[in-house]
C-alpha cells in the first residue's frame, strides 16, 4: 500500500471514528505497595480528558499489555513472574478476569504481541535474551509454549517482539546483542524458525520497533545511544535496510547518561515519537518525508514529562496518552495533524508506576 493509500485509509478511520466519544483505556503498571495490576479508565475524545483509574485486573507487574483482534481477551507479560496471563474481558464493565498463565521460560518478560490472526501471543524476554511463542485457545486461554528460541552471544536481553503485516516474520529487539533477530512465522503451527539478523549500530542497545502503515518502513529506538534507527523493510525476503540514524536529543543537549523507552509511528504515518527518559524527559517528535521516508527532527515536548515509559495515540489520532513511570500518573497531549507537535492539555490520571498505556473501543 502506497504512502497516499496509507494516508487515506487513516483519515477514513479517523472519519469513522468520530461517531465513538470515548475509549476504554488499559494502564499496565509495576505492582508494589501502591499498585496492584491493570488499572482501567476512560478517554474522552471530545476534550481530552480522563476518569479515574480503577483497579481492572490484580496481577503481579504486567508491565505489557496486547489485545486479542476480537477484543475478548486482554493477555500481560507478568514480568517479575516470569509468566504470561490470559485475561477475559467484561464488555460492559472492562474488567478483567483472570483465565490462565503460562510459564515465559525465560526471566523478566517484558514486551509482548498477539498475530492478526488471533492464534498465538508472542513475548521477549529481558533476562538471558529469548523469545517465545504460546498458543491462544478458543477459549482465550494459552496453550503450552509452542516454540522457543534461545539468544546466542556474551549478552543478550531481549526486549521487544513484532510482527510484520503479512504475519510472516517476527523480528525481536536484542538489547544486549544490538540486533534485530528475525525469524520465519508459521501462525498456524505457532512456530520461530531462525531466518537472519539485522546489526543494529554498535552500542545502540535497540529496544523497541514501531511499523509504518503501510509495513514497507520500521523504526527502532536505541535505548543505549539515544537514537532512532529508520530501516526499510523487504516483506518477501524479510530483510531490514537501516536508512537513517538520528539523535532523540536536542542539538545543544551534551549527553549525560539516560535512554529511551517507546517507539510510536502517528496511524497517518507522517510522524513518528520517541520517549526519553532521565535526565531528558521528553517525548522527541519526528515527521517522516511521505516519498523518501527520511525523518526530519520536529521538536520535543517536556511539559510535565516525568520517566516517560510507554506511551499511545489514540486510534483517531488526535492525543497522545504517555505514562510517566517515576511521576505516578498517564498525561495528555494534543496533536498537531499538520506538524507531529504536541500540546498539553493538562488533562491526567494518577496510578502507581504506570508503564504501558492501551486504547481499546467501548462497544
Amino acid at each position: 500500500m502506497s504512502f497516499r493509500r496509507s494516508l487515506v485509509a487513516f483519515l477514513l478511520l479517523a472519519a469513522c471514528a468520530q461517531g465513538q466519544d470515548k475509549y476504554r483505556v488499559y494502564l499496565g503498571t509495576y505492582t508494589g505497595k501502591d499498585s496492584k495490576g491493570i488499572y482501567q479508565c476512560e478517554f474522552n475524545l471530545k476534550d481530552g480528558s480522563l476518569s479515574a483509574a480503577t483497579l481492572a485486573g490484580e496481577t503481579a507487574s504486567p508491565s505489557f499489555l496486547a489485545f486479542h483482534p476480537n477484543q475478548k481477551f486482554l493477555y500481560a507479560v507478568n514480568e517479575s513472574e516470569a509468566a504470561i496471563s490470559a485475561f477475559a474481558i467484561d464488555a460492559k464493565t472492562g474488567n478483567l478476569t483472570f483465565l490462565n498463565s503460562q510459564p515465559s521460560q525465560g526471566g523478566a518478560p517484558c514486551h509482548l504481541v498477539v498475530d492478526p490472526t488471533g492464534r498465538n501471543v508472542l513475548a521477549a524476554n529481558y533476562s538471558g535474551g529469548s523469545c517465545i511463542c504460546v498458543p491462544i485457545e478458543a477459549d482465550g486461554k494459552l496453550g503450552k509454549a509452542s516454540s522457543f528460541q534461545q539468544h546466542v552471544g556474551p549478552k543478550k536481553n531481549g526486549h521487544s517482539i513484532h510482527v510484520d503485516k503479512a504475519n510472516k516474520f517476527a523480528l525481536c529487539c536484542d538489547l544486549g546483542l544490538d540486533k534485530v533477530i528475525i525469524y520465519a512465522f508459521d501462525p498456524a503451527r505457532g512456530s520461530l524458525t531462525p531466518h537472519g539478523a539485522f546489526e543494529t549500530p554498535k552500542g545502540a542497545g535497540p529496544r523497541h520497533f514501531a511499523w509504518h502503515p503501510d509495513g514497507k518502513s520500521a523504526y527502532i529506538n536505541g535505548e543505549s545511544d539515544l537514537t532512532i534507527i529508520a530501516c526499510d523493510y523487504d516483506a518477501e525476503q524479510g530483510v531490514l535496510k537501516q536508512k537513517q540514524v538520528l539523535s532523540t536529543l536536542p542539538r545543544d543537549v551534551v549527553r549525560n547518561g539516560g535512554s529511551t523507552a517507546e517507539t510510536v509511528v502517528h496511524p497517518s504515518g507522517k510522524f513518528v515519537y520517541v520517549s526519553n527518559r532521565d535526565p531528558y524527559n521528553s517525548i522527541a517528535i519526528f515527521s517522516i518525508d511521505p516519498k523518501s521516508r527520511e525523518l526530519k527532527s520536529v521538536g520535543h515536548q517536556a511539559q510535565g514529562v516525568k520517566t516517560p515509559r510507554n506511551f499511545a495515540i489514540d486510534p483517531t489520532g488526535q492525543f497522545m496518552l504517555v505514562a510517566n513511570q517515576s511521576g505516578g500518573n498517564v498525561i495528555v497531549f494534543h496533536i498537531n495533524q499538520s506538524t507531529g507537535e504536541l500540546t498539553p492539555t493538562n488533562a491526567s490520571v494518577q496510578v502507581a508506576s504506570p508503564v504501558c498505556v492501551r486504547f481499546m473501543e467501548i462497544k
